[in-house]
């Protein structure tokens, strides 16, 4: 199946950067906590700040993909931030709880695997306020960043939008039915036109159209972009995949009723089991 988001680093390269990123991080902060630990004559193995400072980094790297599945599924935009902050801080919350929570048990766990035993002198809600306050800076961080890689993706990339009527004068084309998007580029604009879309994909507030193998990000939904699209032209195997019927070369039928379309590009698009014979008839009664 293709992967249709804004061009940016995928997840494992992105995974690859963070874990770098936040491993070093942790080195340094493990060797200078080491190095107050003997200025004040604290009798502390050399391999407990590593345990405190990469239980941390591990139990953050195993909930970064939800931080990324949630920044991709509510997207921050100048009309909707109001909207959506509340989730987000709700979500700060949720994701400090996790963090906490998983680090304590690689703590415990890496302290067995020694043979010694983990001690916490904090509560679990104290240590949760302590965590938090820490917390809430990096997750916002990671929102912020994970937001800029977006934009700067559909930056590069190209972002769609319908064409609207003009100030004055009538419209070149209908633009309830359009046949070209226009499509901002670096600072660019050209249309790209309707009929060659080859699938188009919902993403969040987006929906990718395909074109010559370029994925350009349209803010409408899925429902809106198939009431503006040609019902002859364009089938909806899926409630989040359209595809165009000229780029349609077979159907390959999977158990459960279920099947797989394989598109003119190589791309596989699902199409549901309540979907598939209402394709099927759209096809045969052309």
């Amino acid at each position: 199946m293709p992967d249709s988001r804004p061009p940016r680093w995928r997840d494992g390269t992105h995974l690859l950067v963070w874990t770098a990123i936040l491993s070093l991080t942790a080195t340094i902060n493990a060797l200078v906590a080491l190095m107050d630990a003997h200025r004040r004559g604290s009798g502390i193995a050399f391999w407990e700040p590593l345990i405190w400072e990469f239980s941390s980094v591990g139990a953050l790297l195993l909930i970064l993909p939800l931080l990324w599945w949630g920044c991709r599924r509510w997207p921050l935009h100048a009309d909707t931030w109001k909207r959506v902050l509340p989730f987000y801080v709700l979500a700060s919350v949720v994701w400090s709880m996790l963090h906490v929570v998983g680090m304590l048990l690689l703590r415990h766990l890496a302290y067995a695997g020694l043979g010694h035993d983990f001690h916490d002198d904090a509560g679990l809600v104290q240590r949760f306020a302590y965590e938090y306050l820490k917390d809430v800076q990096t997750f916002a961080l990671f929102v912020v960043l994970e937001h800029l890689a977006s934009w700067y993706g559909r930056r590069q990339q190209g972002e769609a939008r319908l064409l609207a009527e003009p100030d004055e004068g009538p419209a070149v084309e209908p633009v309830e039915q359009p046949a070209h998007f226009l499509v901002r580029k670096l600072g660019k604009e050209f249309l790209v036109a309707t009929a060659d879309i080859e699938y188009a994909q919902a993403s969040g507030n987006y929906v990718n159209l395909r074109v010559r193998g370029h994925d350009y990000p349209l803010r409408i939904t899925m429902a809106v972009l198939e009431q503006r699209l040609d019902r002859e032209q364009f089938l909806r195997p899926h409630r989040s995949w359209l595809v165009s019927r000229a780029q349609l070369r077979s159907i390959e039928p999977l158990d459960g009723g279920e099947a797989v379309l394989h598109m003119a590009d190589g791309a596989k698009v699902p199409c549901s089991r309540r979907q598939l014979p209402l394709l099927r008839q759209a096809l045969s009664a052309t």
